[in-house]
């Protein structure tokens, strides 16, 4: 499988709302470019939530209006539908979204037509890969389902998604799309969640064609808006998180997936959803800058240290208030206009690269001089505690631990190795 690099310059065209020119003159064959998030092969369990016995009066009245709205659907403008999906409690269940979802993205009728059959497309190059997300999401599907219903709905998922790449070979497959692709298929059907997920990867704004580039460069200058963001809002979280280096990794999964991978339960997925369909491109950026700042008390409290701010920030909690955290991500888009933080963004970058370069140089150079020790005096010349066994196999699986994570983080580069074998 050819890899992906984050740090490359891919040459990909993009805007801050999401607009990637396609990749020219690229051969269908080079799609096999599965990215890879942190923990996005281990999804946690979705809950689906059983409906409650009383509802809040503000959402009983919003009910009864989108079913008048949807009685007669042709008199409603695309205004009308944007304030029931942005307001309080959004579409408020499955029921309106299955018919709103489309709406809110322009599909018509005429473009939901039938799916070929997964024979047809089991030829692929992404096909076996594709499969193998799929299968690990199965965590995202609905409990207790009967087995029949539950590999319709796999071989579904594979086919919407191969469809997709099939008709936009120059985009290329992440691993993660599956999860977007997953809430579509569960709310909207086979027929309406295809031309659904092509509006949202491939078009002037779509908000997923960043992440189906050659490379995750675009992805990365994106979500590098977040910190702007938290530190135009609260400067003494902004700095505990620059002094942790811990950077915007943690928030990957979320952008990459609108959070479909990352929450536990079904309603905050479809609830954000609702939202993000009919918002700017960029705006899960600000949402997940709002989460941050939602849980600032818990960041200022952790151990300024790397490993422990993501470990806190990448877990996230059942009971987070999105109502109210769409609420300050508004506030913060309304605030802190893309455009205007274009300047800080590159400051940012510019700060990451020569620091990547420093740590680079200075790993040259420890190579160098451990090169020298080994030739002036072999193993006599190294630390007498590292002569001994018991530090040595320490060392040895510290190593390997290292090498590990590295695994697991860019398995694609061992992947790549493994093809060419």
């Amino acid at each position: 499988m050819e890899s992906i690099s984050p740090d490359g310059d891919s040459g990909d065209k993009y805007t801050i709302n999401g607009d990637c020119s396609p990749t020219s003159n690229k051969d269908s064959n080079s799609l096999n470019h599965a990215k890879n998030i942190d923990d996005i092969s281990t999804p946690s369990e979705l809950k689906f939530d059983e409906d409650f016995e009383f509802e809040d009066p503000d959402v009983t009245k919003k009910r009864k209006e989108l079913e008048k709205c949807l009685s007669n659907p042709d008199v409603v403008n695309l205004e009308q539908w944007v304030n029931f999906a942005k307001s309080k409690a959004g579409l408020i269940s499955d029921e309106y979204r299955r018919k709103i979802w489309p709406l809110l993205v322009g599909v018509t009728q005429e473009e939901m037509t039938e799916p070929p059959s997964l024979d047809e497309l089991s030829t692929h190059p992404e096909y076996n890969q594709v499969v193998l997300d799929v299968n690990r999401s199965l965590k995202r599907f609905p409990p207790g389902i009967p087995y029949e219903q539950r590999v319709a709905l796999q071989d579904q998922l594979t086919v919407l998604i191969l469809r997709v790449i099939m008709k936009y070979p120059h985009l290329k497959y992440y691993q993660g799309y599956h999860d977007v692709a997953i809430t579509l298929l569960l709310v909207c059907g086979d027929k309406a969640s295809f031309p659904l997920l092509c509006r949202l990867s491939y078009g002037p704004s779509a908000p997923l064609a960043p992440f189906m580039q050659t490379t995750m460069q675009p992805t990365q200058h994106l979500l590098n808006y977040m910190l702007p963001v938290i530190r135009r809002a609260d400067e003494r979280l902004a700095d505990c998180l620059e002094k942790s280096g811990v950077g915007t990794m943690f928030a990957l999964p979320w952008y990459l997936t609108w959070f479909g991978h990352s929450l536990n339960r079904y309603a905050d997925v479809v609830r954000l959803y609702d939202y993000f369909l009919c918002a700017a491109p960029l705006f899960p950026v600000y949402v997940t800058a709002a989460l941050v700042l939602h849980r600032a008390p818990d960041v200022l409290l952790c151990d300024c240290d790397m490993a422990m701010m993501h470990c806190l920030l990448s877990r996230l909690p059942d009971d987070l208030p999105f109502e109210d955290i769409l609420v300050t991500a508004k506030k913060l888009y309304d605030e802190n206009d893309p455009t205007d933080l274009e300047p800080e963004v590159a400051a940012l970058e510019k700060r990451e690269e020569q620091q990547r370069r420093a740590d680079e140089e200075r790993m040259r150079r420890r190579a160098a001089e451990r090169a020298g020790r080994g030739r002036a005096g072999g193993w006599r010349a190294l630390p007498a505690a590292l002569r001994r066994p018991g530090p040595r196999r320490a060392a040895l699986a510290l190593a390997a631990a290292l090498l590990a994570v590295y695994v697991y983080y860019r398995p694609d580069l061992f992947r790549e190795r493994e093809d060419d074998l």
